[in-house]
């Protein structure tokens, strides 16, 4: 239902009231609502399995973003416990402030335009069941505190690309090093990692290989 702007909240809260049998719902941001989400959690409903939402704003400033309520992600993550909630961001920088207040239950996180290092920091402390992350650009300020907070708490964590970012080599050795074998895909453009006093870029792939327990390089940006 992403693609649907002909659909209104109550349209979709309807189809969750009577169709108790779904287990996949993707739909853009502005369906859903407490009411749904507390519906895809009543006794009646089986447990959902993937759920995804297309967070998008195509005219910044003009778009406005509710706020869910904490309590009706914890009761919706008590119903379905082993859901993969995926969302996509395409938002502008000063959109993002009703997002990641408090903790949600995403486990995939795709952010499609540039993301602060404040929302970033944020992700690490709200998102505990994160599995996967990709960061298409984040700006010329180092991700180092970020990177490393989301290591310390996102323990599911098993999959992370960063495009358009900065992060000192130490630190990324610090944050595969804290998430080890674990991480099963490792995507970083060369150009994201700024050597430092203790690895240059020649030194880092080796490191980096010997915590992941496989041959590792960072990705490297055609010369065409």
């Amino acid at each position: 239902m992403s693609s649907c702007p002909h659909v209104s909240p109550a349209g979709i809260l309807c189809v969750a009231d009577q169709c108790h049998g779904l287990r996949e719902l993707a739909l853009n941001y502005h369906l859903l609502s407490d009411e749904l989400l507390l519906a895809l959690s009543s006794e009646k409903h089986v447990r959902l399995e993937h759920l995804r939402i297309d967070v998008v704003s195509e005219n910044p400033g003009q778009t406005h973003f509710h706020t869910i309520q904490k309590s009706s992600w914890d009761a919706f993550i008590r119903h379905s416990p082993k859901v993969n909630l995926v969302m996509y961001f395409f938002l502008y920088e000063e959109e993002f402030d009703p997002f990641f207040r408090y903790e949600i239950p995403a486990t995939h996180l795709y952010f499609g335009r540039s993301v602060s290092k404040d929302v970033l920091g944020r992700v690490g402390m709200t998102c505990p069941r994160l599995v996967e992350l990709v960061v298409c650009a984040n700006g010329l300020r180092p991700l180092d505190e970020e990177l490393i907070r989301i290591a310390e708490r996102c323990k599911n964590l098993s999959a992370i690309g960063l495009g358009e970012c900065e992060v000192s080599c130490s630190a990324f050795v610090e944050f595969v090093k804290m998430c080890g074998g674990r991480l099963s895909q490792l995507s970083i453009m060369e150009e994201v990692l700024i050597p430092d006093q203790t690895y240059s870029l020649e030194q880092i792939h080796w490191e980096v290989s010997k915590h992941l327990g496989r041959v590792w390089f960072p990705d490297m940006m055609p010369t065409w």
